[in-house]
């Protein structure tokens, strides 16, 4: 029988295997360095190394690697094997300190945005204690971060683990000025919500789309999608069952919390939560899932879609970040607390996320721009592409009485005069969620609903940690200026409300009204990825970057670059396999139907003049019609892709290609999808939306 207490992190090196394997002196030093994110005592890499490739040799590993997260947003590994070979060829399982700390992978084919040239080819990984090493597939996995010879980071992991840093740096300052003694650092928490598509691997293998673009480019509405609402927390099939059987307790043997498994809104469509975790540990934990989910529907005949938008006209994927922020004891730092002393800290907290959010619209919408993720934003299954706030009716009510220093209704008519006794505890979960929020407060953390399900969630977090530290920067020097640090907070909240409260919205963020407010109001709406990247480069954005350490220019600019460039690549990539299937297998199959229908007219013409073909002629004349915008629509993709200047400006590139070739691919799409819906499923090539999305029995 299954033990889920004995199996839970039975394959990672974890502080209770620690304690067990290594000398107390030696495990106090290494814990101590976790704790306080000080360098490790090279002196006891060695014995750590022993012990890890101990334990990892009695759990089946033969090999070790490096595992590190490249900007190309997964992860990568190269195997070593533990074999070495003493005096006389004798065979011994080895793993030095020097292996541990350090790798040395080709880095040379890894995208750098710049940052090098192809020929360069060294790169180095460092191990990150932080996040604990596991065993998977006869490997000992070491998380590690990735830069390149020179230092700059080549990886997600570097700049979530900087920003990290910074977020407890300005925040220590704050809590120091509120009596918080011993360590008083803070923690950013993220617990991330994956949601995914199962279909059979039958039908996926023959979809050339899926294989090369992750996403279906050609596809007609099923006569029955998701309008019944019937599938969302429905009872879960027995083959789904199974998988997520089986994927939790893959998950939980490598120290994931996976707590939640439920179906979706949309036919095939399912979800995963995680616990909370730091974010460091949460992001690697989200690798692991995606990772996972893929290598378990394997098995199960099934293959997982991650992309997030696999079927047009259905609900695509998200990926909900649940981001909070604590101290090193665990206490919330966003639990609104039933004392003043605690709603004070609680509210100069809030008020620093609102004034981040609000200053640095651009910056949270870059974290979650993708060509992916720009066909699902405000496609009233997921928030538009305008960044705004969720508080709820109580909590806005409370910052109301704040701005105007009235009182709050239901409230015995309380003054709102932070540090006074008579503030009220604000109660959590007073109010609704509001699931069209792009960034949601839920009782005790914000939601972050933009995150697209295929991102690495490091480059939210790492954005959402820095804006955040920044403020919090500013706060704790005017606090520690004050000579009254009741009155100087209060006046830091007042005044952050009233600047900022334009990014407070509670309403209905899929309403058109909506967008016509926010203009007024003078949010961004960068609604395409080409309108949002070259924002990250904008010298005030540089700034913070650099200020706090979290990338250098060369970095950002880097990444800029190299997320154009992506979107660029993922377009063609999506145009040359659309042109493929339309040239190869759509054109063949709507001529050779219609080569059919004007056989039958040609029959019931020779059978006799009493025989209508009115049927067959109407066919024929829609067919014939559709298949001469068909063929204007591919020399239309063909000459778009074709136009498409190379070496120019990636801005201007990537605008290029957001106008011309998408546009030319809808105009083929629509075509396409027409055809599906008239030409007989015996000569149709491809599988339709309803056998995909019904195939899991």
């Amino acid at each position: 029988m299954y033990d889920l207490t004995q199996d839970y992190e039975s394959s990672v090196f974890n502080e209770k295997v620690m304690k067990e394997r290594l000398p107390s002196k030696v495990y106090v030093s290494l814990t101590n360095s976790i704790k306080n994110r000080t360098p490790l005592d090279a002196d006891n890499a060695d014995i750590i190394a022993k012990a890890m490739c101990e334990w990892a040799s009695e759990k089946g590993a033969t090999h070790f690697t490096h595992w590190f997260q490249p900007l190309t947003g997964i992860t990568a590994e190269k195997h070593e094997s533990f074999i070495n070979f003493h005096g006389n060829k004798e065979l011994v399982l080895e793993f030095s300190g020097k292996e541990l700390i350090k790798g040395e992978p080709d880095a040379s084919s890894f995208p750098s945005g710049g940052i090098r040239a192809t020929f360069e080819a060294r790169g180095y990984t460092a191990w990150d204690p932080t996040s604990p090493a596991f065993v998977k597939n006869h490997v000992l996995y070491i998380p590690t971060v990735f830069c390149s010879y020179g230092g700059e980071a080549l990886d997600k992991k570097t700049p979530l683990l900087r920003s990290m840093q910074a977020l407890s740096k300005q925040g220590s300052r704050i809590l120091k000025l509120f009596g918080e003694k011993g360590d008083t650092g803070i923690i950013a928490n993220c617990g991330a919500e994956q949601e995914y598509f199962l279909i059979d691997d039958s039908v996926y293998d023959e979809r050339p789309d899926l294989i090369y673009a992750g996403r279906t480019l050609f596809g007609s509405p099923p006569p029955k999608g998701q309008e019944l609402e019937d599938h969302y927390f429905g009872a879960i099939k027995p083959r789904v069952a199974e998988f997520m059987q089986d994927l939790d307790e893959t998950l939980w043997a490598l120290g994931i919390p996976s707590r939640t498994r439920h179906n979706e809104v949309a036919p095939a469509q399912h979800e995963l939560a995680a616990i909370y975790e730091t974010a460091n540990i949460a992001t690697d934990h989200n690798q692991l899932i995606m990772e996972t989910l893929k290598s378990v529907a394997a098995k199960h005949g099934l293959v997982c879609l991650i992309n997030e938008k696999p079927f047009a006209g259905v609900n695509g994927n998200g990926k909900h970040c649940n981001w909070s922020i604590s101290t090193v004891k665990g206490d919330n730092l966003l639990n609104p607390g039933k004392t003043p002393s605690e709603n004070a800290r609680f509210l100069l907290f809030l008020s620093a996320v609102i004034k981040a959010v609000d200053l640095h619209q651009d910056l949270l919408r870059i974290s979650v721009a993708t060509a992916a993720n720009d066909h699902r934003l405000g496609v009233a299954e997921a928030p538009p592409a305008i960044i705004s706030i969720f508080l709820g009716e109580e909590l806005t009510e409370v910052l109301d009485a704040i701005k105007t220093d009235g009182k709050v209704a239901k409230k015995d008519g309380a003054k709102m005069n932070i540090g006074v006794d008579v503030l009220p505890g604000i109660p959590k979960d007073t109010t609704d969620r509001n699931r069209t929020s792009p960034f949601a407060f839920t009782g005790n953390k914000f939601e972050f609903r933009m995150v697209g399900s295929s991102l690495s969630i490091a480059g939210p977090l790492f954005i959402l940690n820095t804006i955040v530290a920044d403020v919090l920067e500013e706060f704790a020097t005017k606090l520690e200026k004050a000579k009254d640090l009741n009155k100087a907070v209060a006046s830091i909240v007042k005044e952050t409300i009233l600047a900022h409260e334009r990014i407070i919205f509670n309403g209905n963020n899929y309403a058109d009204e909506w967008v016509k407010e926010a203009k007024a109001r003078g949010l961004l709406n960068l609604k395409s990825t080409p309108e949002a990247l070259p924002l990250f480069v904008k010298p005030e954005n540089i700034a913070i970057f650099e200020r706090h350490g979290v990338l250098t220019k060369t970095e950002a600019i880097s990444r800029t670059e190299l997320h154009l460039e992506a979107y660029v690549k993922i377009l063609t990539i999506e145009a040359l396999a659309m042109l493929d299937l339309a040239n190869k297998a759509i054109a063949p199959a709507v001529i050779s139907y219609a080569a059919e229908i004007a056989a039958a007219i040609g029959a019931k013409k020779a059978a006799g003049a009493s025989y209508s073909a009115v049927l067959e002629k109407d066919l024929l004349a829609r067919i014939s019609k559709l298949s001469e915008a068909l063929s204007k629509d591919i020399a239309v993709l063909q000459a778009a892709l074709a136009g498409a200047k190379e070496g120019e400006d990636s801005a201007k590139h990537a605008k290029y290609y957001r106008d011309k070739v998408i546009t030319a691919m809808d105009k083929l799409r629509a075509t396409v999808d027409a055809l599906e819906l008239i030409v007989d499923e015996g000569y149709w090539p491809l599988p339709s939306y309803g056998e995909i999305l019904f195939s899991v029995k």
